[in-house]
């Protein structure tokens, strides 16, 4: 896959992802059973993405604090959870395997294209982190060289309290069309 497509999905993504949602909402057939399970793993995915936005610090330095001492993308790997959660939530199995499609087509390469532009910027620090942690699934004990502490004002700086009403947003929705239009 060429640059250019990379950045071009790099763009994309966070407008794509609404457009899922919208159709995930849209073709939903919740039940209590899915609304329940597919919203616990909607909020693990929000509680990374939280965990994750308090030990960043964009283009400043490299994070391998709490959750990037288990994976480089714990921002996306709770992006995945949400988008997992949402679509067990919504109850059509079909539309979890577009989501799982969709969101390997897309975050593969934006993930490399990020990895390219650390290894640039933070060289053989970067070279380091990237031997010891995984791209995306995480290792099962934490690899730190220094631990710091959640930083609230990081959580806030990134707007990450956004994804949190959009998730009880959505969560309601979700549960409003089960109980408004429920399905045969």
């Amino acid at each position: 896959m060429s640059e250019k497509r990379k950045r071009l999905l790099q763009r994309i993504r966070v407008p794509l992802g609404f457009l899922l949602a919208i159709v995930l909402i849209v073709l939903a057939q919740p039940t209590p059973t899915t609304l329940i399970v597919g919203g616990a793993i909607a909020f693990l995915g929000l509680a990374i993405r939280a965990w994750a936005a308090g030990h960043i610090h964009k283009f400043e330095k490299l994070a391998v604090t709490g959750p990037y001492s288990f994976t480089r993308n714990p921002l996306y790997l709770g992006s995945f959870l949400l988008a997992a959660g949402f679509a067990i939530a919504a109850g059509v199995w079909w539309l979890a395997l577009i989501v799982a499609v969709l969101y390997l087509s897309i975050y593969y390469p934006v993930m490399r294209v990020e990895e390219g532009d650390l290894k640039g910027r933070f060289a053989g620090e970067f070279e380091q982190f990237a031997e010891h942690v995984p791209l995306f699934f995480p290792r099962v004990t934490p690899w730190k060289k220094v631990d710091v502490g959640f930083d609230f004002q990081l959580y806030l700086k990134h707007r990450e309290y956004q994804a949190a009403i959009g998730v009880a947003a959505a969560l309601l929705l979700l549960g409003l069309k089960m109980y408004l239009f429920p399905h045969q």
